[in-house]
C-alpha cells in the first residue's frame, strides 16, 4: 500500500489548485447563465416584435372591416324602409338614386313600374358583401409553445391574455355571421352585427392599450 506523507505536500500549490478549479467552475456556471439569459432576452424581443406586428395588422383588419359590415348594416335598415308589404321596394327615381349612391352594388333595379305620384315599384336584386376579418395568433400561440412568455410581466400576460380572448370571441361572432348570411336569415345577421359592433369596439381598445405597453413586458 502508497502512503501520502502529508507533510510534504505543498499545501499553498494544492489550495491554489482547488481554487482555481472552484474560479473555473463558476466562471463556466456564470457564462452558461449570461449566455442563457442573453438567448432568452433575445427570443423575448423577437417575440414581442412579432406579437407587436400581429395586433398591428389585425387592428387595421378589424378597423376595415367593421367599416364595410357597419354599411352593410346601414344598407339593410335603409332597405328596409323602402319596402312596402305586398308589393316591395317602394321609393321615388331620386330615392333609389340616393340609395345607391350610398349603399353601392346593394341594390341592383332589374325592373320598374309608376305605382302612385312620383314612386315606382322596383324589382331588383339585392346583395349583401360581408367583410369576414381574419384575425391571426400565430405569434401568440408561438410565443406560448416555445414558453417564452415565461419572460413577459404579469400585467402583460394578463393584457395579452385578455386581448386574444376577446379577439376568439369577435372571430366566433363572424362565423355566426357568415352562417346567418348563408342561411339568408337576415334578422339573424343584424343581431349578430349588432353586438359584433360592440366587440368590435372592445377589441380596438384592447389593441391599442396592447401596442402602447408591449414595449414595458418586463
Amino acid at each position: 500500500m502508497r502512503r501520502f506523507n502529508l507533510a510534504k505536500l505543498n499545501w499553498k500549490y494544492v489550495i491554489g489548485e482547488v481554487l482555481l478549479i472552484f474560479i473555473g467552475i463558476n466562471l463556466a456556471i456564470w457564462f452558461n447563465n449570461w449566455n442563457t439569459s442573453r438567448t432568452r432576452n433575445a427570443d423575448k424581443e423577437i417575440a414581442l416584435q412579432k406579437i407587436e406586428e400581429e395586433v398591428s395588422n389585425n387592428l387595421e383588419e378589424l378597423v376595415n372591416a367593421r367599416e364595410a359590415n357597419y354599411s352593410v348594416k346601414e344598407a339593410i335598415d335603409a332597405y328596409r324602409k323602402m319596402q312596402v308589404s305586398g308589393l316591395g321596394t317602394v321609393a321615388t327615381s331620386e330615392e333609389i338614386t340616393q340609395f345607391q349612391k350610398d349603399y353601392p352594388r346593394f341594390f341592383r333595379v332589374q325592373d320598374s313600374v309608376l305605382h302612385q305620384g312620383k314612386k315606382y315599384i322596383y324589382d331588383g336584386d339585392t346583395f349583401i358583401n360581408l367583410e369576414l376579418m381574419e384575425l391571426t395568433e400565430i405569434a401568440w400561440e408561438t410565443s406560448k409553445t416555445t414558453g417564452i412568455t415565461g419572460a413577459f410581466g404579469y400585467e402583460c400576460l394578463y393584457l395579452l391574455e385578455g386581448m386574444y380572448n376577446v379577439q376568439k370571441l369577435v372571430q366566433n361572432e363572424v362565423t355566426k355571421a357568415a352562417n346567418a348570411l348563408q342561411e339568408g336569415d337576415i334578422k339573424r345577421l343584424l343581431r349578430v352585427l349588432e353586438f359584433m359592433e360592440q366587440l368590435d369596439a372592445q377589441l380596438e381598445r384592447d389593441y391599442n392599450s396592447v401596442l402602447e405597453n408591449i414595449r414595458n413586458c418586463d
